[in-house]
């Protein structure tokens, strides 16, 4: 039996990269997908291509800035399938290294509001769901800029501080329901984020402080890398695994 048979799975930024990677891992392993993404154009090649290989998804246009679509995505898997059983807030974006001082609102509120704020908003209506049956699993896509201080600007830095300290502490607060929580802290992985920076803004403080340290990173990592780990934790083999924090980074933080 496939580990995910009649399995639930929502995954987050499907669109391309990591969550692509998990849509596919995931629907080879039984999983029923629905798969959201800010970009239609993005989910109508991945459905077209996952049908082509023999694994039918439902799809849906989301953006997890905006609660109401978050919502709406949950909706959709419960309309579809009846539950849900896997949460992956894969969606993120980043910022242009920027340091605090440099900045502006418009940037802090919208890496938040997609890395941190949006997770929070689809974790508290899944777990709404996960309770009654007292099973579930989430997993938050975060990054080593979650755990280090200079591979990331202030924004994307603190987004993914708090993703992991949200990890945390709902991983120990519901350790007795039965639903797990873990986060993944990927490294520099060959995925669509770079579309999100805008590097005209790069700056020379960042330029010595956080891109001279880019080189030494050992290698980049694939998307499909990150999607074993995924289906790891999501599975009945991680049980005893929750509010947890597992590093993919191929070595570089240990620098």
């Amino acid at each position: 039996m496939k580990k995910f048979e009649n399995k639930v799975v929502i995954i987050t930024g499907a669109g391309a990269g990591m969550g692509k990677a998990m849509v596919s891992l995931f629907a080879q392993e039984g999983g029923k997908i629905v798969a959201a993404d800010i970009s239609q154009e993005r989910l109508d090649h991945l459905a077209k291509e996952m049908l082509d290989a023999g694994f039918p998804i439902t799809t849906v246009l989301a953006n997890m800035a905006i609660e109401s679509e978050i919502d709406h995505m949950v909706d959709v898997a419960i309309n579809t399938y009846g539950t849900i059983d896997v949460l992956i807030n894969n969606a993120g974006i980043m910022d242009h290294f920027a340091p605090a001082g440099e900045v502006d609102n418009d940037t802090w509120d919208r890496v938040m509001s997609v890395n941190l704020d949006g997770p929070f908003k689809a974790m508290r209506k899944a777990l709404s769901i996960f309770l009654p049956k007292n099973s579930g699993n989430i997993i938050n896509i975060c990054s080593i800029g979650g755990i280090k201080g200079g591979v990331a600007g202030a924004a994307y830095t603190t987004s993914k501080h708090g993703l992991i300290g949200l990890t945390k502490n709902t991983g120990y607060m519901y350790g007795k329901t039965g639903i797990r929580c873990n986060a993944i802290a990927p490294g520099a992985v060959n995925t669509s984020i770079a579309e999100t920076i805008d590097y005209s803004k790069i700056t020379p403080l960042v330029q010595d402080r956080i891109m001279s340290g880019l080189v030494l990173n050992p290698r980049t990592g694939n998307p499909e890398e990150i999607a074993r780990l995924a289906l790891f934790l999501a599975s009945d083999d991680a049980s005893f695994i929750t509010g947890a924090v597992y590093v993919a980074d191929g070595g570089w933080s240990a620098y």
